[in-house]
């Protein structure tokens, strides 16, 4: 059974303003609609892309889009800063109307938009978990049977009598998560406020959602831990500049969000322009092969950035930094003191020696910095930038060398000593 259905949904924002910015606008835009013409303001509106510096005042947030979830299924919204994930969940939740489109939904919903979403900074814990619960429809017996699970949940019983204008951002985050996930919604939606919280409330949260969609309750999941959003959801959106890009499978959307403008999980083609420095791909694969095969642990793997420079830039450097599927960091390495990019120079490479790696999914933060008198400048900094696989050796060691030990297994050098 669906539970939200959405259809050719858009969300027009004119820039600047609080509204479409003055009376003449309001009735111009009336006066066309009593006469059976199309908003002329739709006509002159831009995409939702944040790099683009033209003068347009009006941008489409979401456009065109289309997509159900059924009952009991965990919909993770993917995406780049920017991309419409938020809007789209803040009409979702009835925050703010779309501009056009349909929107069905069936059940009772509750959101943990951003830190402090249905709060009130001078009322206590206490008192703002039965104001949220009244808000959701449930009679005050119903909210004190759930009152010491909340409270349990969320970690702050010492403090749920304080205002919560002095808790901490992580604080808040934790009872209102606690609150949404007990008050019994059919739909629950959470943005990326998640973050806030620590490694163990998230483990602890993520746990809760799993719960929540076991019951037959339907989450909607948006989060940059693509980690979290694989093992959290089962099917998956990727948004970008306000479109839906693939709808499907979770696994097939994540590979599309790192694979950028190509299906490949491994390379992602680029249009970075920062003073002068142009990164046009990146790509990993093993030495000889195409960027397309599978990576096999016991080959050397090579990661390799094309670029161009428009005027010598000293100093400028490659840091990277590699991820498990959790997000946690497994090794650093910079460029500094082995190669120095210079204008005669187009592509960089960086190998790992064969056997180094365990099989496994590992995740690429880029960074492209400028080590100067002052410090540091920074010119590229993109998380999750793009992720790759590296699969076991045609012919495995066996199972006691397995993934359970770690995401490195390299071959050090051993030696005997006399006595």
């Amino acid at each position: 059974m669906e539970v939200i259905k959405v259809e050719n949904l858009y969300k027009q924002y004119r820039l600047g303003q609080v509204t479409t910015g003055s009376i003449a606008h309001d009735f111009n835009r009336w006066w066309q609609t009593v006469r059976g013409k199309e908003d002329p303001y739709e006509k002159i509106t831009g995409l939702n892309n944040r790099e683009d510096s033209g003068s347009n005042d009006y941008v489409w947030a979401l456009q065109d889009i289309n997509f159900s979830v059924k009952q009991g299924e965990v919909l993770g919204i993917i995406g780049r800063n920017g991309a419409g994930k938020s809007t789209l969940l803040k009409i979702l939740s009835k925050v703010t109307s779309p501009t056009k489109g349909n929107i069905k939904i069936k059940g009772r919903i509750a959101s943990l938009l951003e830190v402090g979403t249905g709060f009130h900074p001078e009322l206590t814990g206490r008192e703002n978990i039965f104001l949220n619960g009244a808000i959701l429809g449930m009679t005050k017996s119903e909210i004190r049977s759930k009152f010491d699970e909340i409270v349990a949940f969320s970690g702050v019983e010492k403090y749920i009598d304080t205002p919560v204008k002095r808790y901490s951002s992580g604080m808040y985050v934790r009872l209102a998560f606690a609150v949404a996930a007990h008050l019994e919604p059919e739909i629950l939606i959470v943005d990326e406020v998640l973050a806030v919280g620590d490694a163990e409330f998230q483990k602890k949260c993520l746990g809760k959602m799993k719960d929540v969609s076991g019951e037959g309750r339907t989450v909607l999941f948006v989060s940059h831990n693509m980690a979290a959003v694989k093992s959290l959801c089962t099917k998956g959106i990727l948004l970008q500049n306000g479109k839906v890009i693939i709808e499907g499978a979770i696994d097939s959307v994540v590979k599309k969000y790192y694979g950028g403008e190509r299906d490949s999980f491994n390379y992602r083609l680029c249009n970075y322009e920062v003073d002068g420095f142009h990164l046009y791909s990146v790509g990993v694969k093993n030495s000889n092969k195409a960027f397309d095969d599978e990576i096999i642990r016991d080959r050397e793997i090579i990661i390799e950035f094309n670029y161009k420079l428009e005027k010598d830039i000293n100093g400028l450097y490659f840091n990277i930094k590699l991820k498990d599927e959790e997000g946690s960091f497994i090794l650093t390495t910079l460029s500094l003191g082995e190669i120095n990019i210079d204008i005669d120079s187009n592509c960089i490479k960086m190998v790992i020696p064969a056997g180094f790696f365990n099989e496994g999914t590992f995740n690429l933060d880029l960074l492209v910095i400028q080590k100067n008198e002052n410090g540091y400048k920074s010119y590229i900094q993109e998380p999750d930038f793009l992720s790759f696989d590296v699969l076991p050796e045609e012919r495995p060691l066996g199972t006691w060398m397995g993934k359970e030990l770690g995401f490195l297994r390299h071959t050090f050098e051993w030696k005997k000593l006399l006595k």
